[in-house]
């Protein structure tokens, strides 16, 4: 009966998000209601279980979501982005210009949400485009597919960031092992299948788009660009070996164990960017809080998808079905991470919302965590974030974002968008397989 029910609220789920289309927040709400409810729980006990799962799911990432949207925004509005795109450009010369792309994509994803990420980056592709002759899709391939590869990977993006505080993974190491397998999987993705692409040439009206040009002389510096996009990668990813390095109890090693905490991390990456995106090009404080206030409306819809997976996820646990599947799987012979690969994909495939399939699938394969301790979580977080990449099409609000602003027709937009989303979760496996034979 578990199992039954597990199926049958998968495709309440997607029935009620892909088809009746409602609000994915009040789907899961209601998805969870009714699973309780099938599981014989008492209806104080499933109130209790909702408002347990959205606050300890949310806890912590609110503030990580949060300052990463108020980041992003920093990045974007000051022109950072453009600048870290133009150095690399000028760097890697029109012959490697893919390449230099996708690292400008990848530096840009990390600190950017997807669809902010996007409207980000298209002037840059079509006005790229214009001034090297290059077609447009060899353009925006290497660079939508760094981005797409952050936002399915990497923290402090919702969708992993969410992933890894459910499964205990550490926040630091995932970052790491997140960039190791990102690394072929937006080469392939990227530049190698963007070669393949130039008979598509999309004719796109500039005049339709609102697009703000900042003159490069008022463009942040290279370096303030480069070290504020990345100073989340840095404190993360550096902060962690450096716990072992001073006497424990130490001033030292409590500074240390404070910056290690990803909240942390992310509010001091904020600070920086708001004196040197902000108040030091001339900004008032007034004006730099305002584009803080946008951010988190914008953040704000993400959150809840969030709360609402946490809820189904509790309930869940709280109604005996994780538990039941756990010792299911237990004793299957297919390996964890292709099997959370594959349900996150399945998942994304009905859904189309790569968030709402890699927090569902969490619900579903904790206990495996659990009860394996073979299975590091951090390479979990991976294999089900590349899974909840796989084959984006019409059911995608990306897919259409993608086709409508490189107006482009329904089948192209499945022979270029889609393939490099399938591309992109197929090698972020076959990374994490790889990467879990060595660590």
């Amino acid at each position: 009966m578990p199992l039954v029910l597990t199926f049958l609220g998968i495709l309440a789920l997607v029935f009620l998000i892909a088809f009746v289309k409602i609000d994915t927040f009040i789907a899961f709400v209601l998805v969870s209601l009714g699973i309780g409810l099938a599981a014989g729980m008492d209806v104080v006990a499933i109130g209790k279980s909702i408002q347990t799962g959205i606050g300890g799911t949310l806890g912590e990432l609110v503030l990580i979501v949060g300052f990463g949207a108020m980041l992003g925004r920093l990045v974007a509005e000051s022109g950072a982005a453009m600048r870290i795109t133009n150095v690399l450009i000028k760097v890697f010369g029109v012959k490697n210009l893919r390449w230099g792309l996708a690292l400008a994509g990848f530096i840009i994803g990390i600190p950017l949400f997807y669809n902010a990420g996007f409207i980000i980056v298209f002037p840059l592709i079509i006005t790229i485009a214009a001034s090297s002759g290059l077609p447009m899709m060899t353009v925006a391939i290497p660079m939508l597919s760094a981005l797409s590869v952050a936002h399915g990977y990497l923290p402090p993006h919702p969708s992993p960031a969410a992933i890894a505080g459910q499964l205990g993974a550490n926040i630091g190491r995932t970052l790491i092992y997140g960039i190791i397998v990102s690394i072929p999987a937006i080469v392939i993705a990227g530049p190698i299948f963007g070669r393949t692409l130039t008979k598509y040439r999309p004719q796109i009206d500039r005049d339709l788009f609102k697009i703000r040009q900042i003159p490069d002389h008022e463009l942040p510096g290279a370096g303030i660009s480069f070290f504020v996009a990345l100073l989340p990668v840095l404190l993360l990813t550096l902060t962690g070996p450096l716990k072992t390095v001073f006497p424990e109890g130490s001033f030292a090693d409590k500074l240390i164990t404070l910056l290690a905490e990803p909240y942390i991390g992310m509010l001091l990456s904020v600070l920086v960017a708001v004196y040197a995106l902000g108040i030091q090009r001339g900004l008032t404080m007034k004006a730099v809080m305002k584009d803080l206030e946008e951010a988190i409306k914008a953040a704000s819809p993400v959150l809840l998808v969030i709360a609402g997976a946490g809820a189904l996820k509790q309930i869940f646990i709280d109604s005996g079905t994780s538990k039941y599947i756990g010792f299911l799987l237990q004793d299957v012979s297919i390996s964890p991470l292709l099997l959370g690969w594959g349900i996150a994909a399945v998942i994304r495939v009905c859904v189309g919302s790569a968030t709402v399939a890699g927090l569902t699938t969490v619900g579903i394969i904790l206990p495996l965590i659990e009860n394996q301790t073979n299975v590091k979580p951090e390479l979990m977080v991976l294999a089900i974030g590349s899974g909840s990449l796989m084959m984006s099409h019409l059911n995608d609000g990306g897919f259409w974002l993608f086709k409508e602003y490189f107006n482009l027709s329904i089948r192209e937009t499945l022979q270029t968008w889609t393939v490099m989303e399938t591309i992109v979760s197929i090698i972020g496996l076959f990374g994490v397989l790889a990467l879990n034979l060595v660590v």
